[in-house]
Parts: C-alpha cells; sequence; structure tokens
C-alpha cells in the first residue's frame, strides 16, 4: 500500500489528514452510543427486556467482531480509501433506518447493520494512519480514537437537555439526526479524502495479506485487552440509564452518561500531546484498571450522585488504555499487515464486548438486584488491567 508523499511534508496537508481521521472517528462511535440516552424511551416503545437491552447494545459490537474480517478483504481488495467511504455511507442509510422499526426485530435488524457498516471502517481507520502520517502514528492514532470519543460524547451529552426537546421527545427523529450527521462526514471525506492511489491486489496476494494470523499470540492479547477496556465501556452506558431508573435517580441519568463519555473526551484530548510519552508504558494500566474497579464498586454501592464522580472516573480510567492499545496494531504490524492485525484484534475483542452485556442483562433479570449487572463489567476492568500490563512488555517483531 504506498505512501502519500506530501502527507507529512506540509502543516495544512497534515492538518487536513488528522481532521478526516477524527471525522472518521466520530462516524465510528456516534451511531452506536446515540441510543443509550433514549433506551428508557426505545424500552417503554418497544417493550423490551432487560435481556433486550443487553442485546440491543451488544449487537453491533457483535458485528464488529463478524466484520472486522471482511473489512480487513476490503482494504485489500478496494483500497483503504474506497473501504473508508463505503462505510461511512453504509453507516449513514443504516443508522438512520433504526428510526423505522416497528417492534424488537427489526430494530434489531437495522442495528446488526449499522455495527457491519461501522465493523467495515474500523480495520481502516489504522491502516489510514499508516498510509496518511507514517512518522506520526502515536498521534494519528491519539486523533482519529479523540473522534472515536467525541462521537461517542456527542449522544449521551446532548440528547437529553438539548437534541430531544427540539424533536418533541422522539427517539425516531433523534437517530436520524445523528445519522444525518454522520451523512455530511462522507460528504467531505468524498471532497477533501487524498486519493492515495493504492490498487487492489491480486487474488492470490490478497488471501495471504487480509487473513489474520491467528497462531500470532499477539493478536489475542490486543483482542481480549482491548475488549475488556471496551466492554466496560460500553456495558455502563448501556446500563446506567435503567440502573438509576430503578433507584429512583432519574434525575442523575443525563449527568452521569455526560460525565462517562466527556471524562473520556478531556482524557482523549490529553492524550493528543501525551500519547507518545505514554505509549509503551506500563504504569497507566496499573493506575487506571484499578480506578475503573474502584469506580464499578462505588456504582453498585451508593444511589446518590457519587454515581456521577464514579461514572466520571471510570470514563477517564477506560479512555487511557482505549487509546494505547488502539495505537499498538499500526506500530507493531508492518505497513501491508496493520489491517488485518487490526481485524483480528477487533473480531476477538468485539466477541467478548457482545457476550458480556447480554450477560450483564440475564444476570439483572434473573437475580432481580439492579446492582449485578455491573459486576460482569468491573471482571472485565480487571482483565484489562493484567493485560495491558502483559502487552507493554510484548516484545514482537513486525512480519
Amino acid at each position: 500500500m504506498p505512501q502519500l508523499p506530501s502527507s507529512d511534508e506540509t502543516r495544512a496537508d497534515l492538518f487536513r489528514l488528522l481532521a478526516l481521521l477524527w471525522l472518521g472517528g466520530v462516524a465510528a462511535r456516534m451511531p452506536i452510543l446515540a441510543i443509550p440516552p433514549v433506551i428508557p424511551l426505545i424500552h417503554d416503545d418497544l417493550h423490551l427486556s432487560e435481556t433486550e437491552v443487553g442485546f440491543l447494545i451488544g449487537l453491533p459490537l457483535g458485528m464488529f467482531a463478524l466484520a472486522a474480517v471482511p473489512g480487513s478483504l476490503l482494504v485489500a481488495r478496494l483500497g483503504v480509501r474506497r473501504t473508508m467511504l463505503g462505510g461511512l455511507l453504509l453507516t449513514a442509510v443504516a443508522s438512520a433506518a433504526r428510526s423505522a422499526a416497528i417492534d424488537a426485530v427489526t430494530l434489531f435488524a437495522a442495528t446488526a447493520l449499522t455495527g457491519f457498516a461501522v465493523a467495515v471502517m474500523q480495520p481502516a481507520l489504522p491502516s489510514l494512519v499508516r498510509v496518511w502520517v507514517p512518522a506520526r502514528v502515536p498521534l494519528g492514532t491519539a486523533v482519529y480514537t479523540n473522534g472515536m470519543v467525541s462521537g461517542a460524547t456527542a449522544g449521551p451529552a446532548f440528547t437529553i437537555p438539548f437534541v430531544l426537546p427540539l424533536l418533541a421527545g422522539s427517539w425516531r427523529l433523534d437517530l436520524v439526526l445523528w445519522s444525518a450527521l454522520i451523512g455530511v462526514i462522507a460528504l467531505l471525506f468524498a471532497a477533501f479524502g487524498p486519493h492515495t492511489k493504492d490498487t487492489p491486489t491480486g487474488a492470490a496476494a490478497t488471501s495471504s495479506r487480509w487473513w489474520p494470523n491467528w497462531k500470532d499470540p499477539l493478536i489475542w492479547w490486543l483482542g481480549i485487552g482491548f475488549g475488556s477496556t471496551n466492554t466496560a465501556y460500553f456495558g455502563a452506558n448501556a446500563f446506567l440509564p435503567d440502573y438509576l431508573t430503578t433507584l429512583g435517580r432519574t434525575d442523575l441519568i443525563a449527568a452521569s452518561l455526560a460525565w462517562l463519555n466527556g471524562a473520556q473526551l478531556i482524557t482523549s484530548f490529553s492524550l493528543l500531546w501525551l500519547a507518545g510519552r505514554v505509549h509503551g508504558r506500563m504504569w497507566p494500566y496499573l493506575v487506571f484498571g484499578p480506578l475503573s474497579l474502584a469506580a464499578f464498586a462505588v456504582i453498585m454501592l451508593s444511589n446518590g450522585p457519587w454515581i456521577v464522580l464514579a461514572s466520571a472516573i471510570l470514563g477517564v480510567a477506560a479512555a487511557v488504555p482505549f487509546v494505547l492499545i488502539l495505537a499498538l496494531p499500526p506500530a507493531l504490524s508492518a505497513p501491508n499487515d496493520v489491517h488485518r492485525t487490526a481485524a483480528g484484534m477487533f473480531t476477538i475483542s468485539y466477541a467478548l464486548a457482545v457476550v458480556v452485556p447480554v450477560i450483564c442483562g440475564a444476570v439483572w433479570d434473573l437475580s432481580h438486584a439492579a446492582w449485578t449487572a455491573f459486576a460482569p463489567l468491573a471482571v472485565c476492568a480487571a482483565i484489562m488491567t493484567v493485560f495491558g500490563i502483559r502487552l507493554t512488555r510484548y516484545r514482537g517483531v513486525p512480519a
């Protein structure tokens, strides 16, 4: 996959490429995290159980796992730019289709297509970093992950206080609005994204360059480590609204979600300057892993404003390993292997992320104790700590 000669030569070009990477990150999270703020409305309208709520949150993550390898194949065959642009367009259409759901089945179908579309983009993003800004991989990764966090924050932060009042409380129109923004991003990417002139490879070459090397232990360390931090974050977004509703503290839903995602955003901006310094270090996992565990303990044991503080701490604690682990595929892989290493990581990580929220919902339904939904997420925080530390000691040689 050839590199753009001018991608790192001028500040204007660099800013344009980083801006596009940031927007790509926004589109990769905005449609997924637009759902949690309106879950109580969807819950009542479509009569979902808590297990179905867990499935609704876990379904796009499951598609991330199933479609990561096909996304790698598309990068190898079509090129990274075409794959990214196609993923953006499909995401906008599929995300909007969720607003037309008439029951749980149609909602799940539209959500699955949305997850598939986003999954197509995910192996493309680290490949774009390697192609567009090869001399600034930590910075490029920090920028697009900051976009992911920004996209994840937008829905929880603005939906309840601003968007829903403007749309007469309609969760359907709310989803249409966020989907339209993704369509705008697709148009910007088409207009300003540079043509890398990467051409599809032949069938023989493709077969050896898109399938992940499942025997490589790096893929498993990356997948389980990244999956654990992702699961803790998505699971908290999924169950906090209904959990606070059962506690009679609906007044805390907007603040808890805003701080959970807003704290991630603040941390992500800080990492734009610190990514190179903390990349490959052990101490972030030793600090932020236990902080995640402490935050979950407060959420499970408290029923007041302390939950808002715990949500903020959890947002910070989840953001750091999220950015650091995402930077590893382009840093440890050969240029033509980034997409397949990333695809293997995403397959494993999101397979984990789809199973755990369903377990959380099932535990809640069976125990009739709302706090138990967060216990599996606390286990994920502990796993992330162990695997994150192991990744800092990994010394694999790129193929």
